[in-house]
């Protein structure tokens, strides 16, 4: 058996497996693999290119395969849903394994980068950061909208909201003092386990070379370096830092034909938590940019004056990202032009 290619449905406890050889043929068909059975099966073949879809547990099972061998691509499910509908109807782990063993042939699919176990952990901390961040903000807009009910109308600042409600507590009566109490105390136990995370992302940016590097960007500070160094692990896993921004979803979406050039508004693929940061980085670089005669801040004025200050802001995000690939991989400095 000479299977060069092996596509697996990932899931929870059964998975898929499709294997071919160099021409094609299906070598290896079990589209039910226990979960406790899948490494034993890996294990036993000869090595080879795995494909995987990118999801719940994927890194896990990337690193696992390479241990024996094997060389893993994890690619995004969007990418592998063509294959799999082209000529078949209807969907199910066997199909879905022969897409990803189809997908990760075609020599122009994109491949998303193998998270270590180091970098995994770090993401976790900006995960639950975030987690705590969303809640404190639906807490927040909790108390607004009970306030409201008694006449108490506040503004979306979430300072204002915790000091005019302190302010107008011993006005509400009976249970409505109780609940709100209780909610302003929830925000603080937040803040505080916000402040903690804070912390730790600090820490991992002063033990990361990398980070350190990052930070000396317009616009990049502690929670956007530790982001992108956990995030993308190896930089060079994209050809160009065009590539990097396209895969944070930085760049616009292209609709031309005719010869016609239509580009609309940016794609917003990846991960929104890391495009997010980039645009808030680039808001308080151009926010901070009037009246400033450094270059940075003549060129970001001088594209908000032609484009408008939103699309400054992400002219500016996505240089960002490619000055940040530049770093990752060969660790050079950039300036923005004048």
């Amino acid at each position: 058996m000479t299977i060069i290619a092996t596509g697996i449905d990932l899931a929870k406890n059964v998975f898929a497996v499709h294997g071919v050889n160099d021409a094609g043929k299906v070598e290896l068909r079990q589209p039910k693999v226990a979960r406790a059975k899948l490494n034993a099966l890996v294990a036993a073949l000869p090595p080879s290119v795995i494909g995987m879809e990118a999801c719940s547990g994927a890194h896990y099972w990337a690193r696992l395969f390479q241990s024996h061998g094997h060389t893993v691509k994890l690619m995004a499910p969007k990418l592998v849903t063509p294959y799999r509908m082209s000529g078949k109807r209807g969907k199910n782990d066997a199909a879905d394994a022969a897409a990803i063993c189809e997908a990760m042939q075609r020599p122009n699919m994109r491949f998303v980068p193998v998270k270590s176990e180091d970098q995994q952990a770090r993401l976790m901390v900006h995960r639950a950061r975030q987690g705590f961040v969303t809640e404190r903000t639906a807490v927040i807009n909790r108390i607004r909208g009970m306030l409201s009910e008694f006449g108490i109308v506040m503004p979306l600042k979430a300072e204002v909201v915790r000091q005019q409600a302190r302010e107008h507590l011993e006005d509400l009566p009976g249970f409505a003092n109780l609940v709100i109490g209780d909610l302003l105390s929830e925000v603080a136990h937040l803040d505080e386990r916000i402040k903690q995370y804070d912390l730790h992302i600090r820490t991992m940016a002063r033990d990361c070379n990398a980070a350190q590097q990052l930070m000396q960007l317009m616009g990049i500070g502690e929670t956007t370096a530790t982001a992108i160094v956990a995030m993308v692990g190896n930089a060079s896993e994209f050809t160009c830092g065009r590539q990097f921004a396209a895969w944070i979803g930085l760049v616009p979406g292209q609709y031309s034909s005719g010869g016609k050039a239509r580009l609309g508004r940016i794609t917003k693929a990846g991960d929104p938590y890391l495009r997010s940061l980039l645009v808030m980085g680039a808001r308080a670089v151009l926010n901070a940019a009037k009246g400033k005669q450094d270059s940075l801040s003549r060129w970001a004025v001088s594209v908000a004056e032609r484009r408008g200050y939103w699309k400054a802001v992400v002219a500016i995000a996505a240089k960002n990202a490619r000055m940040a690939w530049a770093v990752l991989t060969r660790g050079e400095q950039f300036k923005l032009p004048a």
